[in-house]
């Protein structure tokens, strides 16, 4: 690969960003119906969002450190950075939110066969395809490994029976990637991670309501689903490793939450606070949330370089929550009683008390907080058990 000057690749960037990205694809996002997911029928807030993305998947900046062939931008970790920094620097807005990115990308770098790395890939790059996860079931969440949906070697394909919960946009996305037991013999070693398409017969889904009144969560059933034979990823009964690394992306991608879409500081937000003491907490979380900024950097750094500790995913994911959740409850004391609203347009349709209700999940997704510190326990400080 060729050697880049950083300060004329960043010059390069910030041109081309100015050129590129329309200035309604610079204003803050209001909310998840604001943001771009893409998928089989995509929907945008505006023309100039499919615009966006367009122009960054045809860059290959959707996902700027996957390789070219596979509908990235072939960008070093540095010129990565310098990207994710410049775009920060105008306000400009992620083009494409994806699990297909956050989640499935990774694993199906490390344990995909190139054919799935061909054919899937590039699809995520461009927004084309929008996916689940199909992890959690009824009887077993935190112990994971006790899942039951099971898929049945019928010869010439898989036929898949079970159900899973708490599966984010399950009734918007397009495909799954999933876990099911194919030996009931072993727990770990008896799971097998699958791929399959929503639109299959036998598939459905139904919307779990939350008390913050909306919710992106849902239960998922399957009935007889007939999946090709070529569709696993990994080997057969080795998924738990694929689920694993998975996991550990998907802990890194919830940790951001603690960053408030790049800008951590809440002190910028709540300008109009006339208690002292409720300054203090402000100004202190401000410390703490500038603090996990520079954390995060350096966890990603040693992760894209391969350096990272395996259990550092937890770490992050346990801060960033927290984090998360302390901010929702600031939030809510500088508002008073007004941040208690649930319905006008004044309040935003109560999006403050809405968002604190919210929060309160975040210490239960992609693992709990005790599951969490459990591993930082015996992992990273080495506590016996």
């Amino acid at each position: 690969m060729a050697v880049v000057d950083e300060d004329v690749f960043r010059a390069e960037v910030r041109d081309w960003l100015e050129a590129n990205c329309p200035a309604e694809m610079r204003a803050p996002v209001r909310g998840d119906e604001d943001l771009c997911w893409g998928g089989r029928n995509p929907t945008f807030s505006c023309p100039e969002q499919k615009v966006w993305l367009d122009r960054m998947a045809a860059k290959g900046w959707t996902v700027p450190d996957w390789p070219v062939a596979y509908g990235g931008g072939g960008l070093t970790p540095a010129e990565t950075k310098i990207l994710r920094a410049e775009m920060k620097a105008i306000g400009a807005r992620s083009p494409l939110y994806s699990f297909g990115i956050s989640m499935l990308g990774p694993a199906l770098l490390e344990y995909g066969s190139e054919a799935q790395k061909l054919h899937y890939l590039p699809q995520i790059a461009r927004g084309e395809i929008r996916w689940c996860q199909g992890y959690s079931e009824p009887g077993a969440g935190s112990d994971l490994a006790s899942l039951q949906t099971r898929a049945d070697d019928r010869g010439d394909h898989w036929l898949v029976n079970g159900q899973k919960v708490w599966t984010s946009y399950a009734d918007k996305a397009d495909w799954i990637f999933c876990l099911v037991r194919t030996d009931a013999t072993e727990k770990q070693k008896g799971i097998t991670f699958l791929l399959f398409d929503m639109a299959s017969p036998g598939v459905t889904t139904k919307p779990i309501l939350l008390i913050s009144g909306s919710s992106p969560f849902c239960e998922t059933f399957f009935d007889d689903v007939r999946v090709p034979k070529d569709q696993v990823v990994g080997a057969v009964n080795r998924g738990w490793d694929v689920a694993k690394y998975l996991l550990g992306h998907e802990r890194e991608m919830i940790s951001g939450m603690g960053l408030a879409a790049g800008d951590p500081s809440l002190g910028r937000t709540l300008t109009d606070i006339g208690d002292p003491g409720l300054r203090a907490l402000v100004a202190a979380f401000d410390v703490d949330a500038y603090a996990f900024q520079a954390m995060s950097e350096r966890f990603i750094d040693e992760l894209k370089a391969g350096q990272a500790h395996p259990a550092q995913p937890s770490m992050m994911k346990y801060a960033g929550t927290e984090l998360n959740k302390q901010r929702s409850e600031l939030a809510m004391a500088a508002g008073g009683s007004d941040a208690l609203e649930w319905d006008s347009a004044r309040s935003n349709t109560g999006a403050a008390a809405r968002t604190w209700l919210r929060s309160k999940g975040n210490s239960i997704e992609g693992g709990t907080s005790e599951i969490q510190l459990g591993i930082v326990a015996k992992r990273i400080l080495a506590l016996p058990g």
